[in-house]
């Protein structure tokens, strides 16, 4: 009589437990940027390259943090704010051995970390409020980027070179968030829309009117104008597409822009 052989079932996939991959993709490149135009404009180092990766690592830290309050603290969130605690610890002692004076900075960012940690936990992590925080944070990197090994307090912080790159950058990226709110969570909100034209508009008229002010011979003001024009155009346009733009054309959308700001930035200053 014929048997059959016996079925194997193939072993299910463990998946992954959640906060080990962040979901906000679009935050690489306001977490690298800064880093690397600070790093420009001092001349890199390999304590910029040391700073650049404990910065990428407590973000997940904080990314996975931030999961495990607005989860109510659960358990299964906690694995990865251990892992990413621990390599964040492990890589900021480093970075602090080699940069003691690093340590100035350290209450701005715990204040900044404070009030995005109690969004979190208050399920706001999509309010403007932490929306403003997270880039405050992701911006004032410029300028510990640029100071990164210079003594006294709050290194970098009397360069006015670096403070006009960390100004420009946060003026792009602070657009960025209703930009993206009127085509992602608040797309067709006219009220996200108007804030986001209006916003990207006070950029051009504060651009146009430094042009106007400034020498023939200095260059910075034409192309911060030049480049929020474009920016406006492209606050206003791209929303009223239809069909709307996917996921993946905003975020070839955001590279281009994010390349062609930085690239301005360290033309201008």
């Amino acid at each position: 009589m014929p048997t059959t052989a016996p079925h194997r079932v193939a072993p299910a996939r463990r998946r992954r437990g959640p906060g080990w991959v962040p979901q906000q993709h679009g935050a690489w490149a306001m977490l690298v940027v800064p880093v690397v135009v600070g790093a420009a404009l001092v001349g890199p180092t390999w304590r910029h390259a040391l700073l650049l990766v404990a910065w990428l690592v407590a973000f997940l830290a904080y990314n996975a943090a931030g999961l495990w309050l607005k989860a109510s603290r659960r358990p299964r969130y906690l694995p990865p704010v251990r892992a990413y605690g621990v390599a964040t610890a492990v890589l900021g002692a480093g970075l602090v051995a080699s940069a003691p004076s690093l340590l100035w900075w350290a209450p701005v960012f715990g204040v900044l970390l404070a009030v995005s940690l109690v969004c979190s936990a208050r399920r706001a992590d999509r309010s403007w409020l932490n929306d403003g925080v997270t880039v405050v944070a992701a911006m004032l990197m410029t300028v510990v980027s640029a100071g990164l090994g210079s003594p006294g307090p709050l290194p970098g912080a009397d360069d006015p070179r670096t403070w006009a790159a960390t100004g420009l950058l946060a003026a792009y990226f602070l657009g960025t968030v209703p930009y993206v709110k009127s085509l992602i969570r608040d797309r067709g909100d006219r009220t996200v829309l108007a804030v986001s034209v209006g916003f990207h508009g006070a950029l051009v008229a504060g651009a146009v009117g430094a042009a106007v002010l400034a020498a023939p011979a200095v260059r910075g003001a034409v192309v911060c104008a030049v480049v929020a024009l474009g920016l406006l155009a492209r606050a206003v346009l791209v929303p009223r597409r239809r069909p709307w733009p996917s996921a993946k054309a905003i975020g070839v959308g955001e590279i281009v822009a994010t390349v062609v700001v930085t690239a301005a930035t360290l033309a201008v200053v």
